[in-house]
């Protein structure tokens, strides 16, 4: 790392780009003779299953006409006979699909229909193996039906409109009729911030008369706080004048009843010089009584 690149090192990097490069090339013209010799020798094979998918067939079986003879079943399962045998011998599920899981129609499937797939594509691709080792004729065209049969049955299982085997086959499995209901939904940012934030967005016209409400509750109390301190102040001068009003009265009743005791005061003294005539009549019966 960080050292500096010798000659020698550039030209082994130029050399193995050149190689990378000749290879791509390579591969790219023998995927063409592939297309060219598969529409050849096998046309309705290559349009079921593909040219690679074909070739490898072809090549396990050892050519055409071995691949021809055999069965559906067999085909079907080419490439897996490993799992085959152990699946037997310990009496566990057999392989559904060999080679046949690498063509393009077996892909598009869900997993739970590429077993029901790829028996149907392997009985089709059966029949045009047939087609093209004994038959005269050298069109894809008996290939191009089989597969817009196997496409159209595809669509049928994806939609789960299966067809009952058993029994007549002509009855439909029930499906639901589809109601198109327009909902839109939007999108809730609230659920993104986890800061609080208010339910609902007020307008800016409500803010204003929520405003106005507000200063004209707090211009009645402030009316409401004047007129108390008015009447409080009013109550206070009242109270005070009647204050006043006592203090004077008391300080009246105190001179009367200062001079009524001077005037009491005084009266002794003027009834001792003078007697009193029911005195008098007291000391005659007193005397009478001694007599």
């Amino acid at each position: 790392m960080g050292t500096e690149v010798s000659e020698e090192d550039i030209c082994n990097i130029l050399h193995l780009c050149t190689q990378v490069i000749e290879i791509s090339e390579y591969r790219t013209q023998l995927y063409e003779y592939l297309q060219n010799r598969m529409m050849a020798i096998a046309p309705n094979v290559t349009v079921m299953v593909g040219e690679l998918v074909g070739a490898r067939l072809i090549a396990h079986a050892g050519s055409l006409l071995n691949l021809a003879k055999h069965a559906a079943s067999t085909v079907q399962i080419l490439g897996a006979e490993k799992a085959l045998f152990r699946a037997l011998k310990s009496r566990r599920d057999t392989p559904k699909y060999g080679l046949i899981y690498h063509a393009s129609l077996v892909g598009q499937t869900s997993p739970k229909h590429k077993g029901k797939i790829s028996r149907m594509l392997a009985a089709k691709t059966v029949l045009a193996i047939r087609y093209d080792a004994f038959g005269e004729d050298s069109s894809s065209a008996m290939g191009v039906e089989n597969r817009a049969k196997l496409e159209a049955r595809l669509r049928t299982l994806e939609d789960r409109g299966i067809r009952k085997i058993s029994g007549t086959g002509k009855a439909l499995a029930k499906a639901e009729k589809y109601e198109h209901k327009s909902e839109v939904k939007t999108y809730d940012p609230s659920g993104d911030s986890t800061l609080p934030t208010c339910s609902k967005k007020r307008k800016i016209e409500q803010v204003d008369k929520e405003d106005e409400i507000i200063e004209k509750k707090a211009k009645k109390a402030k009316v409401k706080v004047k007129v108390e301190e008015e009447e409080e102040e009013e109550v206070l001068v009242v109270e005070e004048q009647e204050t006043s009003v006592k203090k004077k009265k008391k300080k009246k009743d105190k001179k009367k009843h200062i001079k009524e005791e001077q005037l009491s005061e005084e009266e002794p003294c003027t009834s001792t010089a003078i007697p009193s005539p029911e005195k008098k009549k007291k000391k005659k019966k007193k005397k009478d009584s001694e007599d």
